[in-house]
């Protein structure tokens, strides 16, 4: 297993949640992974580890310049270098986003970890990704995690989270095209739903898990692996002429005017 073999990889969130399948999934293929969280990801590196991994964990608030840029810096003191940034730390908050009554508060915050923290996260790490890039002779790779919902209206109600995902997607095309001749490829995952604990707070009853589910083709909740599936891809060199593109993994719901009886 060594698509990302000699890749060293920073993922924020990685303590939980997709950003920690998605860490024990770069590493299982040869990365050496960075887990940049505000929770303690010592498990992680220990879990990584017992399957023949490395990692390293370092405390990381992406809403903070200062520490962000020590997380990166953390990188690539530790492993050497750096190749691959999966900006994965997102948050939906609340019951009170939608367009009439959302909070100064709850839209804030959601932007200064959805959009903020992905624009730090570039900042601090597009030049050891160029310098990386340059020094292995392939390309490197920033994966910015947005969501289906930036493609679509969605009845319930979150406007900042879609507001703060779109800004992300087109951040993304905007650091693509700015690097894409410098040896550096930036994309944005979309996942659909995921049954992750994120979203499970919002699926409290069945009545609210079929309401989701009829609009899904595929008739069932995505799997973190299969997000994590699709961030190695764009991470690999298996995505190198791909840059400033949207992969969206949502089981057919943005394909969808009606799902399958």
């Amino acid at each position: 297993m060594s698509r990302l073999e000699g890749r060293v990889a920073l993922i924020t969130g990685a303590s939980s949640g997709l950003g920690r399948v998605g860490a024990e999934r770069f590493a299982a293929e040869g990365a050496k992974v960075v887990i940049a969280d505000t929770a303690d990801g010592d498990d992680v590196v220990e879990a990584i580890a017992e399957a023949g991994g490395e990692a390293s964990f370092v405390r990381c608030d992406v809403t903070d310049e200062a520490s962000v840029a020590n997380a990166v810096e953390h990188a690539v003191e530790t492993f050497g270098a750096l190749h691959v940034l999966y900006n994965n730390a997102g948050v939906m908050l609340g019951d009170d986003d939608d367009p009439v009554s959302t909070s100064v508060d709850t839209y804030r915050r959601t932007m200064d970890i959805n959009v903020l923290g992905t624009l730090l996260g570039c900042k601090y790490a597009i030049p050891h990704l160029l310098a990386g890039a340059a020094e292995s002779g392939r390309s490197s790779s920033i994966v910015n995690v947005a969501s289906f919902v930036a493609h679509m209206g969605a009845a319930t109600p979150q406007v900042a989270y879609t507001a703060s995902k779109g800004a992300v997607l087109a951040m993304t095309r905007e650091i693509a095209v700015i690097y894409a001749r410098q040896g550096l490829r930036a994309n944005a995952l979309c996942p659909g739903p995921i049954m992750t604990p994120l979203l499970a707070k919002f699926l409290s009853d069945d009545a609210k898990r079929n309401r989701r589910l009829v609009h899904i083709p595929m008739g069932r909740f995505g799997e973190p692996v299969e997000i994590a599936n699709g961030a190695l891809f764009l991470a690999s060199d298996e995505s190198s002429w791909m840059t400033g593109q949207s992969l969206v993994v949502d089981g057919g719901i943005t394909a969808a005017y009606v799902t399958p009886e």
